[in-house]
């Protein structure tokens, strides 16, 4: 029997790549040489938008998220394709040589793409690190503790019984038994296709 539960104890971070259109949550991310300017592999999966992006880009950034408040992160990179929304509406960014930098994590590695390798599944992108900053001196986040505590990031808590819809795009939360039809969020001016229904403490795709 194959118990691949234990790949979990890979000792491995949580990252959110970005790069010039997008970006997305990963965990494979290994650094492979040592240097001055250090190279670092990164695998993302081929049905990503920002892999897509990343084979016309010369640039990607790795932002490494903390132990603290980066649930809406995991779940607006994590749970969305750019296809659809604009993950970084809403989202505090800094920027760093025109790459957008997630405010809200504990630092970043800017890459420049040396070498891309296929597999079945996902691209192993290689790029030579050329700026990093650290930003917070907190713990890291481990995806061993994020599989652990998964829900723990991706939920909404709720205080009463009344309905919530939270926006995908902006995380702005309506109360009410229904969206109207032609509701649009207020924050980022989606439409109600862009809102989840939060049941349990958890979200109800709409």
């Amino acid at each position: 029997m194959k118990n691949k539960k234990i790949t979990r104890k890979i000792s491995q971070g949580v990252y959110i790549l970005t790069t010039n259109g997008g970006g997305c949550v990963v965990d494979a991310v290994s650094q492979i040489s040592s240097s001055d300017n250090p190279l670092i592999a990164v695998a993302v999966n081929k049905n990503n938008y920002t892999n897509e992006l990343l084979h016309k880009n010369k640039l990607f950034t790795l932002n490494v998220l903390g132990m603290k408040n980066t649930g809406d992160l995991i779940s607006k990179f994590g749970f969305n394709s750019m296809r659809d929304i604009d993950k970084f509406i809403g989202t505090d960014t800094l920027e760093d040589m025109g790459e957008k930098i997630i405010k809200n994590s504990l630092g970043y590695m800017i890459c420049e793409v040396v070498e891309k390798i296929e597999n079945e599944t996902h691209t192993l992108f290689i790029g030579r690190l050329i700026e990093a900053d650290v930003l917070k001196d907190e713990e890291p986040l481990t995806y061993n503790y994020y599989q652990e505590h998964k829900s723990d990031f991706i939920k909404i808590k709720t205080s009463d019984n009344k309905n919530k819809w939270v926006c995908t795009v902006c995380g702005y939360v309506y109360e009410g038994e229904e969206l109207p039809d032609d509701f649009k969020c207020p924050v980022c001016g989606v439409d109600k296709s862009f809102f989840k229904k939060v049941i349990s403490n958890s979200y109800e795709s709409k």
